[in-house]
């Protein structure tokens, strides 16, 4: 082997020695940074797997029923009669309002007749 070969074997020797941690075999305890190269990167799967999380169910607070409300009713009133419409008849044209807009006469109320049938 030539000189230099052996000098680069002896140089990655003691770089390794230095790099592995075994510098506290010789004494040497000061805190020391490590540098390399890394060949290569990680290797991806994929997607990371994360277990499904479940929300617990959700809790609805009870709602108070509202009071009862009484409504005082007083006294029943009688109902009162049906009110019977009426007819306005005309003697002086001779017929009923609304066919026969104005009567100089005056107006008579008549109740009102079955249709003849």
């Amino acid at each position: 082997m030539k000189p230099t070969k052996a000098m680069l074997a002896l140089a990655t020797v003691l770089l390794a020695l230095l790099s592995s941690g075994s510098v506290y075999a010789w004494g040497n305890h000061r805190p020391h940074v490590r540098f390399g190269v890394v060949v290569g990167g990680p290797l991806w799967f994929g997607p990371a797997y994360y277990p499904r999380y479940y929300y617990p169910p959700y809790y609805y607070a009870p709602v108070p029923d509202a009071p009862p409300v009484y409504i005082e009713q007083g006294e029943a009133q009688p109902a009162a009669p049906p009110q019977q419409a009426y007819w306005y008849y005309c003697a002086e044209s001779k017929g009923y309002y609304p066919y026969v807009k104005e009567c100089p006469g005056g107006w008579q109320r008549v109740a009102p007749q079955p249709a003849p049938g």
